[in-house]
């Protein structure tokens, strides 16, 4: 059985990745105590002349009592020795997006009991589920995205972890957004020419061939295309032979429009073949 535990900050999006699973085809489960884990493995597991259900995908954060947020280990060695896979899918954003997002939903979050104001419940939360952060196989940082985006990142990331091969994810982003908290790797390309100050390339994307030309007729961004094709390919194996599911490689200029935008783009076009799962996320280009 694969059994993947969502877990994260209330208001993160942790309802959103649960019905992206059910949509693969996950048996979802919402705010289960962990203490019932064991329990519903062993009811998913029996036979009932339709070979038993064998994904599943479940919510388990603070509004489960106290106490069971604790020994994780136990439960942990329990679920393998009963041969079950588990990974946690952590999801968290920045404090002022939670914030928001509790202001216009009107919700309430579910530590916010008595007279502790919602900035204090959320850095309880974040103490209380630091145990399953530590264990989390893959990170979402959902502060800059919207519904789709994350229900999209997410099948797709589930689907390319469980293809055998690492699930390498390439992502592009701007600085002055703020560097993504869920990546491993963050390479930073701002010193590369700028086509932003090109009135006619300003509007375009690093996709397009005219922001392409400009670049290559730098032996800076040709050097540096060369340079991190080599250094993922090189060292990437060894993330693979400490058996990581998934890695996500960042690349960063001001905006997130254009050097950050062409490197990725040429960096999957070098990886693609030795990492045919791969995926490519420009995050502050993407509607």
């Amino acid at each position: 059985m694969h059994f993947i535990i969502i877990s994260g900050q209330s208001g993160a999006g942790k309802s959103v990745a649960l019905h992206a699973l059910e949509d693969l085809g996950y048996y979802g489960v919402d705010n289960l105590p962990v203490r019932l884990l064991p329990s519903l493995v062993e009811e998913l597991h029996r036979d009932d002349g339709g070979g038993g259900i064998e994904r599943v995908a479940a919510v388990v954060d603070v509004r489960s009592p106290r106490h069971d947020l604790t020994d994780f280990d136990t439960l942990f060695q329990h679920l393998g020795n009963m041969g079950v896979d588990v990974e946690v899918l952590f999801l968290e954003a920045e404090r002022e997006i939670l914030l928001k997002r509790f202001s216009e939903t009107r919700r309430r979050h579910p530590l916010t009991e008595g007279e502790i104001p919602l900035s204090e419940a959320l850095e309880r939360e974040a103490e209380m589920l630091e145990p399953l952060r530590h264990r989390a196989r893959v990170f979402v940082d959902t502060s800059l995205m919207h519904l789709h985006q994350l229900r999209t990142l997410v099948q797709q990331r589930v689907a390319g972890g469980h293809a055998g091969r690492l699930s390498l994810l390439l992502q592009s982003f701007g600085f002055k957004n703020g560097a993504p908290r869920d990546a491993d790797m963050v390479f930073d390309v701002r010193f590369l020419p700028n086509p932003y100050w090109e009135p006619e390339l300003r509007g375009l994307s690093g996709r397009d061939a005219a922001i392409a030309r400009y670049l290559e007729a730098s032996d800076e961004v040709t050097g540096m295309s060369e340079d991190l094709s080599a250094f993922l390919l090189r060292w990437i194996p060894c993330f693979e032979r400490e058996h990581r599911a998934y890695l996500t490689v960042a690349v960063g200029c001001t905006g997130g429009r254009h050097r950050s935008v062409y490197m990725v783009e040429r960096l999957a076009e070098r990886l693609r073949d030795e990492y045919p799962s791969l995926l490519v996320r420009h995050r502050d280009l993407e509607p």
